[in-house]
């Protein structure tokens, strides 16, 4: 994006929108308008490419879960080589004693990436789970 062309517009903002706007650029530390603008354009993109189940996709599912589970570590890994999306990378982080931190990023269609972050989310030992959407611009 970087060689593309920057184009200006103005949008007109209620007083009161515009001050909770600069609000949220100071307190997410955004530098400008624009900066915080394209992120929420950038947001509502992924969104609804995600929505349209169009085109592949990509997600990142966070996990936490407690690796003295049962099985769990075999039946996450069957799940990932069972699917139809594309598994990418995984991470591993050990959090203390009990508990593991993983990330698994995942490439394919929105409903493939979903299924599998189900599947997995769903076993018995994880203790957190959040998918990342995101989709390449």
């Amino acid at each position: 994006m970087a060689n593309d062309a920057i184009i200006r517009f103005s949008v007109s903002l209620p007083e009161e929108l515009l001050i909770s706007l600069d609000n949220q650029i100071i307190n997410q530390g955004y530098v400008s308008r624009s900066e915080f603008i394209r992120d929420l354009i950038r947001e509502q993109i992924v969104e609804d490419r995600w929505n349209s189940e169009e085109g592949v996709i990509i997600g990142v599912l966070t996990l936490i879960y407690d690796h003295h589970q049962r099985d769990l570590l075999q039946k996450m890994t069957d799940i990932q080589h069972d699917t139809d999306a594309q598994v990418l990378c995984n991470t591993h982080v050990h959090i203390d004693h009990h508990n593991c931190l993983e990330t698994v990023m995942i490439k394919g269609t929105a409903r493939q990436v979903e299924e599998l972050a189900g599947k997995i989310s769903g076993l018995k030992g994880i203790n957190f789970s959040k998918l990342t959407k995101t989709t390449t611009f």
